[in-house]
């Protein structure tokens, strides 16, 4: 497998499929984890930082479980292969190194100062190794649908694996040490993408996400931290890791992601019985503009997807299904759009590829 077969695959976290895969679009459990005997990785020199790479990559190879995993360095990879990444949630935009931003505009360039940064990709992307990212190790493992047993499950074999090749920085009374106080005791983060668009149309998200934050849960957007919700897409997650175990976070996040999931259900209902034609206008339109259209931003693509996929998930549309439109939102990012042109776009460039891409599909 290389870099560029992804693109002709289907990640597990898009397959559209897995308890309430009509809101909750995928799990999410993440570790992080630093060796014992090295410098943090904004502390490490490069020495440091290739002897981390060298020694989680032994490890790695003698991880049944990642047996046949794609391994690739970021130093040796293009602006616009780590942006790909990056859309692919295979990497975070902390570990692709800058010039993200700007829709790799330049996409040719190399990174700068990431030569001992490199990703470990597992089968279908259920799971991602990222070396000397913030931590000296970020695990993660990707499930469609309300997963977190199943992906927690998954990941839990993976680093006991692990953990008998390395040795973690670990104190009895804090847990798992990491680089962001944060993150320290379990190291664990886990999150649920959630689709609430009729909690949106409402307006009663704001409401909702103040009341989850009260409870130690933070929303972020599709790309994780430091990203905005669009398209009605949000990313819910724990907030505290110290203190509590592992089976508690889930638990917790379980109870709460019910929560909303059940709030949304209830606003589709109340919406299908009250504003049934306002709503159906929506969707249509919203199906239709993308039908047709010739030139279609990032933004205005996924806004106008997220009342599509409304539409399949309330089986007013019928001709398309969810994983196809999950599919969508994927290969309509800037990267993705790029990396099947086989060249660099300009951004009106990108905006007609997207719209031919959307109209093709429709």
């Amino acid at each position: 497998m290389t870099l560029d077969d992804l693109i002709q695959q289907t990640g597990e976290w898009l397959k559209g499929s897995g308890p309430h895969a009509d809101i909750v679009i995928s799990s999410r459990i993440r570790l992080a984890r630093n060796l014992k005997d090295q410098p943090f990785s904004h502390w490490a020199k490069k020495p440091q930082r290739a002897q981390v790479r060298t020694r989680v990559l032994e490890a790695v190879g003698a991880c049944k479980f990642l047996k046949g995993s794609l391994i690739l360095e970021l130093g040796q990879l293009s602006e616009l292969d780590r942006l790909f990444l990056v859309e692919r949630r295979l990497i975070s935009r902390e570990h692709a190194a800058g010039g993200l931003s700007g829709a790799a505009s330049t996409g040719g360039s190399h990174a700068t100062g990431s030569n001992e940064k490199a990703v470990v990709v597992g089968d279908r992307e259920m799971v991602s190794l990222m070396i000397n990212e913030e931590d000296h190790l970020r695990l993660q493992v990707l499930q469609s649908g309300f997963n977190l047993q199943a992906a927690w499950e998954v990941l839990g074999r993976i680093n006991e694996e692990l953990q008998g090749h390395l040795s973690y920085a670990f104190l009895p009374e804090w847990g798992y040490l990491t680089t962001c106080p944060t993150n320290v005791g379990t190291g664990m983060r886990a999150s649920c993408m959630l689709h609430l668009p009729c909690l949106v149309i409402t307006n009663q998200i704001n409401r909702v996400l103040h009341a989850l934050n009260k409870l130690g849960l933070t929303a972020r957007g599709l790309y994780g931290e430091g990203t905005e919700a669009t398209g009605n897409f949000f990313q819910l997650s724990n907030q505290v890791t110290l203190g509590i175990s592992e089976e508690e976070i889930l638990d917790n996040l379980e109870r709460l992601i019910r929560q909303v999931v059940e709030q949304e259900q209830a606003a589709r209902k109340a919406l299908l019985q009250q504003s049934r034609e306002a709503l159906e206008d929506r969707i249509w339109r919203a199906y239709g503009t993308l039908k047709s259209a010739h030139l279609l931003s990032s933004s205005e693509m996924v806004n106008l997807l997220s009342l599509v996929r409304l539409g399949v998930d309330l089986g007013l549309i019928t001709n398309l299904e969810r994983g196809q439109v999950n599919r969508l939102f994927i290969q309509t990012q800037p990267g993705h759009l790029q990396k099947l042109e086989g060249r660099l776009l300009n951004a009106s460039e990108r905006d007609s590829r997207r719209a031919k891409l959307v109209r093709e599909s429709l």
